[in-house]
């Protein structure tokens, strides 16, 4: 049955239509002001007046939550959180991978791979480290990290049915020629993340994105720019970033909002396995992580990812910087989107996958659509 919604704030991803519908199967069919709505017989409507619909969020950067870890390798766990995370307004998803023993991260690569062949959700792999700098190992455990190795990077890839589609590496910790080629070769986006690497060094490299902005690199300093400033520097990269006003401070995310703009911005969770399952003992890569007041930290103090729901990004981006909701749905879906090809998402228009989200006033998701289908609605209907 063919659907539509009626009286929403429609944010399409490149306008905004104070009152329109929007009509949908598995994809969407038509968009458009209100005054130009005609019933058509046999369709179910949704009268989403006082909300606002925007397409669905996209998070290429998170490692679990709900209980579960995709370095589990458990392709029905991993499903099981994915249909949890539509309460966020998660409707892609890049399930990401940590440091770990080669062992662990192939079990993992598999069974995310075995997890996408039920859940279009996955829209590809994030594989976080191993190639990472101990300097700035952060949560990953010491004992894993390895330089970056093109053919150790060809048969993950292979083993993860060509899935893997942003790859975190420290560029500096070795000769990265070969793995680079390789990346860009397969379509692998290159990230610089847990790196000390210093401006001169990121200059040669190939990366495009940076992984959790400030977070686990060289800073920002009045003599190294460090890999915070090339960030800043450099107009074509994609910047992550957790805003959860605890990796990074409002005011510092108002500078790198300034900085990048809301083309180059991309919001992410970076959840672990933790989220949604409230104050407590939990596990990142086999390290005992405690969670208090909405932190999640390893034994030492560190930060260990964290248990930031998605629609709280939203609605941080908006209140730390002051940006439009049309920047945030920039920053959330349109962003990713476009980075990585994902030509179906990002946005509200006829011809895209029927993914979308009812936010509240109040930017608290009311309804979740997936391929035109409700996978969670706040009312229960």
């Amino acid at each position: 049955m063919k659907k539509v919604i009626i009286h929403a704030e429609v944010y399409t991803g490149e306008t905004v239509i104070a009152d329109g519908f929007v009509r949908f199967g598995k994809e969407i069919g038509a968009v458009g002001k209100m005054s130009e709505y005609v019933p058509e017989a046999d369709e179910e409507v949704i009268d989403a007046a006082g909300s606002r619909l925007v397409p669905g969020f996209i998070d290429v950067h998170s490692h679990g939550g709900y209980g579960a870890d995709n370095m589990d390798g458990d392709a029905e766990a991993i499903n099981r959180m994915i249909a949890a995370m539509h309460q966020e307004g998660i409707t892609s998803y890049f399930p990401t991978t940590m440091t770990q023993s080669s062992e662990n991260i192939e079990q993992a690569l598999i069974g995310i791979r075995k997890a996408a062949e039920q859940n279009p959700v996955i829209q590809g792999i994030h594989l976080e480290g191993p190639f990472i700098s101990a300097v700035f190992k952060g949560a990953q455990p010491e004992e894993h990290i390895k330089v970056p190795d093109a053919a150790l990077m060809k048969k993950w890839q292979e083993l993860s049915g060509g899935l893997i589609r942003l790859v975190t590496y420290a560029p500096e910790t070795s000769d990265a020629t070969a793995f680079e080629q390789y990346c860009t070769e397969n379509g692998i986006v290159l990230s610089v993340g847990h790196s000390n690497a210093i401006r001169s060094q990121l200059q040669q490299s190939k990366a495009t994105h940076i992984t959790h902005l400030y977070n686990a690199q060289r800073g920002l300093h009045h003599r190294e720019p460090g890999v915070t400033g090339h960030a800043f520097l450099e107009d074509g990269i994609y910047a992550e970033m957790i805003v959860d006003g605890l990796h990074i401070d409002p005011e510092m995310v108002k500078i790198a909002f300034k900085q990048k703009g809301a083309d180059r911005i991309e919001l992410i969770t970076d959840a672990m396995r933790a989220k949604g399952m409230g104050d407590g003992i939990s596990e990142l890569g086999g390290q005992k992580v405690i969670v208090k007041d909405g932190q999640a930290r390893l034994e030492s103090g560190n930060l260990a990812g964290s248990v930031l729901e998605f629609q709280d990004a939203f609605r941080n981006i908006i209140d730390f910087t002051g940006c439009s909701i049309s920047d945030a749905v920039k920053m959330s879906s349109v962003n990713q989107a476009r980075e990585f090809g994902l030509s179906r998402k990002g946005g509200i228009a006829p011809g895209k996958d029927a993914d979308m989200v009812l936010l509240s006033d109040a930017f608290i998701v009311e309804r979740t659509i997936s391929f035109g289908q409700t996978v969670f609605n706040k009312n229960g209907k």
